[in-house]
């Protein structure tokens, strides 16, 4: 299988999952993964490594893994999208300091 195959795989699915997902197409989030394809692949280039496009494809996912997991703690998302489903879906967290319960009250507990 040619290298441009493999390397187009991913954004394409990418695009697609994006599209279904969130019915928009994002020309930056679409070129972002080859953007990062080209630069391990030009890196594992210069260092001469073997298997080049295989590792291109790992890293790239652990790459784009670390960064949304950062972002993610940066942003403190846990908390901010625990007060959201607390009213949308009324869910109850217990909070671990007294074990009491937060979030939309309810009568039947």
């Amino acid at each position: 299988m040619s290298i441009l195959l493999l390397y187009l795989i991913t954004p394409n699915l990418g695009l697609l999952r994006n599209y279904i997902k969130y019915k928009k197409l994002s020309l930056t989030t679409y070129l972002r993964t080859p953007a990062i394809y080209f630069l391990l692949h030009t890196w594992f280039l210069l260092l001469g490594h073997r298997n080049i496009m295989y590792k291109v494809m790992i890293y790239e996912r652990w790459y784009w893994f670390l960064y949304k997991s950062l972002k993610s703690y940066i942003n403190d998302d846990y908390n901010t999208k625990k007060e959201k489903y607390k009213t949308k879906y009324k869910i109850k967290y217990i909070t671990p300091v007294n074990n009491k319960v937060s979030g939309v009250e309810d009568t039947n507990l």
